[in-house]
């Protein structure tokens, strides 16, 4: 059966809303709620994947610590078994405290990141990856794993996130081997050196045919081969908070991936699922079904 594959590093969120601004040294104040949430990043991305009926494969790092055990119950609530790349005995999970105000959000965060592979682990994701049809790539140590996968036939979805450093210079391997990559407007902006984001779009050419830019709350930029094209966000959706909307684009557009759909299908399915995971506080709050994601798309279609 076909899947989508990626490694990733798990995150945690704790969530405080309801406060009309973060608090002073010294000084302590109430939130209204709370809750705790598998937070963003590449699991994130998997889950929504899964929600959507596809077969994911998760590699990444769990302990035996609570924020751990807290994980791996909602990987299970979700359909999906994480492969464990981690035996140490420490908390190797990224674990954020967001406040959300009623106009910004700021965070702190525990951990180092991204995982950092031995031998061992490379090994391990491979042979969890070997015979996706996807494979998110991240940056960091799975290089190896990402270039015998594409050796073999695996279609690789880059998403960076943000880099003070990003160039095309510090990135071109990655990119030479990515078949897709989808920047924000920020993002692509920086890596391309543009002045807008229609000119990064067109600069990205250089290395894809297919090429994806998100131009945040608006929607989404496309150039598929000599057509270029913009996919507008949809209205209905309110944003109440955009934790976790980056992740939900990139599973709605690897749906369309996965099934083959043309460029712009799958930006539209991507426009669909990152507006529903808006309208909800935390990365995994807001999400649509496989049925619901198609009358969606059928409304778009009319």
């Amino acid at each position: 059966m076909a899947f989508i594959s990626g490694a990733g590093a798990t995150n945690v969120d704790l969530l405080y809303q309801g406060m009309e601004r973060i608090p002073d040294v010294g000084e302590e104040l109430y939130c209204k709620d709370f809750s705790l949430q598998l937070g963003g990043g590449l699991p994130a991305t998997l889950i929504n994947l899964g929600r959507l009926g596809i077969e994911t494969k998760i590699a990444t790092e769990l302990g035996n610590d609570i924020f751990s055990n807290f994980a791996r119950e909602k990987f299970t609530e979700n359909g999906v078994e994480p492969t464990n790349l981690y035996n140490g005995d420490k908390i190797p999970l990224n674990i954020t405290s967001a406040i959300i105000l009623p106009k910004d959000r700021t965070f702190f965060t525990y951990g180092k990141g991204s995982i950092e592979p031995d031998d061992k682990a490379l090994e391990t994701f491979y042979n969890v990856s070997k015979g996706a049809k996807i494979c998110m790539m991240q940056l960091g140590g799975f290089l190896p794993v990402y270039k015998k996968l594409k050796e073999e036939g695996t279609i690789l979805v880059l998403d960076t996130g943000w880099d003070d450093e990003m160039s095309f210079e510090k990135y071109d391997e990655y990119l030479s081997l990515a078949d897709y990559y989808t920047p924000n407007r920020k993002e692509a902006l920086k890596i391309t050196g543009a002045k807008n984001e229609k000119d990064a779009a067109y600069a990205l050419k250089k290395y894809f045919d297919k090429v994806v830019v998100k131009v945040d709350a608006d929607g989404c930029i496309g150039i598929d081969g000599d057509d270029y094209f913009f996919c507008p966000s949809i209205e209905e959706f309110e944003n109440v908070d955009s934790t976790g909307a980056g992740d939900a684009f990139l599973a709605g557009f690897m749906y369309g991936v996965f099934y083959d759909y043309p460029l712009k299908d799958c930006i539209e399915y991507g426009n669909i699922t990152g507006g529903k995971a808006v309208t909800q506080v935390g990365a995994l709050s807001g999400f649509v079904t496989e049925k619901e994601l198609l009358e969606y798309k059928a409304k778009i279609n009319k």
